[in-house]
């Protein structure tokens, strides 16, 4: 689940990106002139798929097993979305999500509705009152184009919203208010996890309609999408050549004005020095970097040298990245409806309108307030996704797998008033604490603009300087996992990781 995956930047980014790539490939020095673009030592790092892999596997937040313990979803399966024409392109479909009837349905802002069932603490079931949460979203996103957000941020415009509306909205139920206003906490605290943020209050209102939602009923592992993302991973390694790939070489630092003489029989120098933890290092004439924002925040001072121009450092600084974990959990029977397929829950006593918890170490367990069902019930059981995002995800991570299940089991009893649920397995994810992507996506934050997104996009050297030669393309830093560096000796495959690169932004 989340706004990075569902939804697309403008159409503007994917240019920029494509005309990027284009410059990083072709512009050289003089001294480099006398080579052709086949002959360049091109790296790609942090891209998902690549050459040097700093794991011991290839796929970075790709991984398919009984479960999709990392990415989860294609969004919006339709013309405009990359992965789902390389999906196809593999026959990795089924014949109903290359439907052109399902590549039509568009739900809007948000995704396909599922059947939910909602549940109380204590013990009450519910229905939905969503659509008055909805449409203060949709009316968080006009700002985009109009200008002139009232407030900084979408948490504080839909709390002021709900405060201005709810009175004459619920006038003929004042007895629900407070139930109400725990709804909108709820939903407050999903769109914390579709954001990947701490809180609504840490996005920016402006900037919230760059998203783009694409039509289409998402396609899901394993109804739609039998192979799971792995199958893209495993079809795109096999149209690569033998050993191009090499493993468990974690970059350290590209230096990035360099210069280093090739064989003298060549005559050639390059301007980039790519060095591994392991004290390898690599010549290049061209890096494309598309390590996560998380990774960039916490490594920016040695990452790169020299460092990066203060614009783009502020741009990084300006910019959110969060953190969304899921939590799965298996049960002997269900305890919810047949048809259901969202479970939420609700804290009677939360009637201020909030999305965090005060203490982080005794209420962590209040920010889990989202279910999946997974389905169907002959591959998985009966089990659950549980989603939780934020710090108290993070704090979430430290505690042990004992712990986890036996907040959680709690929590479920007293939402259902059942005191013999018991999950028989816990699996999470870990985000937080994965080396090489530092919490899990980027959101658009307070004070980002598209200015931000665009600058990072910019090579360097920038235009106009002394140097001639795009040295780093600086992507736009929304891709999820710094696992791989591609090594090229052509430009051969340039064209299959173009479409990686611009597909990733459709990725969950």
């Amino acid at each position: 689940m989340s706004r990075g995956g569902a939804l697309s930047w403008s159409p503007q980014l994917n240019e920029t990106f494509s005309s990027v790539l284009h410059e990083s490939v072709v512009h050289k020095t003089d001294s480099m002139a006398q080579r052709s673009a086949r002959d360049s030592q091109i790296f790609i790092i942090g891209c998902g798929i690549s050459g040097i892999e700093a794991t011991a596997r290839s796929g970075g937040r790709i991984r398919t097993g009984r479960l999709e313990i990392r990415i989860n979803w294609i969004h919006g399966p339709s013309t405009e979305n990359p992965v789902f024409h390389l999906a196809c392109d593999y026959q990795l479909l089924n014949k109903k999500s290359m439907s052109e009837e399902n590549q039509a349905i568009d739900f809007g802002v948000h995704h396909r509705r599922f059947v939910p069932n909602w549940f109380t603490s204590s013990g009450r079931k519910l229905g939905p009152v969503v659509e008055f949460f909805i449409n203060l979203l949709e009316r968080s996103q006009q700002f985009h184009d109009s200008g002139g957000e009232p407030l900084p941020s979408v948490g504080e415009f839909v709390k002021a919203e709900v405060e201005r509306l709810a009175p004459e909205e619920w006038k003929e139920d004042q007895a629900n208010t407070a139930l109400r206003l725990g709804m909108i906490n709820t939903l407050l605290k999903v769109e914390c996890c579709v954001s990947g943020t701490h809180t609504m209050d840490d996005v920016g209102l402006g900037a919230f309609g760059m998203y783009k939602t694409l039509p289409g009923l998402d396609c899901t592992f394993p109804w739609f999408f039998p192979e799971g993302y792995e199958g893209l991973i495993d079809h795109m390694l096999k149209e690569l050549p033998k050993d191009i790939v090499w493993y468990n070489k974690p970059v350290k630092c590209i230096h990035w004005n360099y210069t280093k003489n090739g064989p003298k029989t060549t005559g050639t120098s390059f301007p980039i020095m790519i060095e591994c933890v392991n004290g390898e290092t690599f010549a290049a004439d061209h890096v494309i970097v598309t390590v996560p924002l998380g990774y960039l925040k916490k490594h920016q001072s040695t990452f790169l040298s020299p460092p990066l121009p203060l614009h783009k450092l502020h741009s990084i600084q300006r910019m959110g990245f969060g953190t969304n974990n899921k939590i799965f959990l298996e049960f002997e029977q269900p305890f919810w409806d047949e048809d259901c397929e969202l479970i939420y829950l609700v804290w009677e006593d939360e009637t201020h309108l909030a999305d965090v918890v005060s203490d982080v170490k005794n209420s962590w367990i209040r920010k889990l307030i989202r279910f999946t069902v997974l389905k169907p019930t002959e591959r998985y059981g009966h089990m659950l996704c549980g989603w939780i995002a934020g710090r108290e995800s993070e704090y979430m991570e430290t505690l042990s797998e004992h712990g986890v299940l036996h907040s959680v089991t709690q929590l479920l009893r007293k939402f259902t008033g059942n005191p013999t649920i018991t999950p028989r397995k816990l699996l999470r994810s870990q985000w937080f604490h994965e080396p090489y992507s530092c919490r899990s996506y980027t959101y658009v934050a307070k004070g980002c603009s598209g200015y931000d997104i665009d600058n990072l996009a910019e090579p360097l050297p920038l235009k106009g300087s002394n140097s001639k030669v795009h040295l780093l393309s600086f992507c736009q830093c929304l891709f999820k996992q710094l696992d791989f560096i591609l090594l090229l000796n052509s430009t051969l495959y340039i064209d299959i990781f173009s479409l990686l690169l611009t597909l990733l932004y459709f990725v969950n």
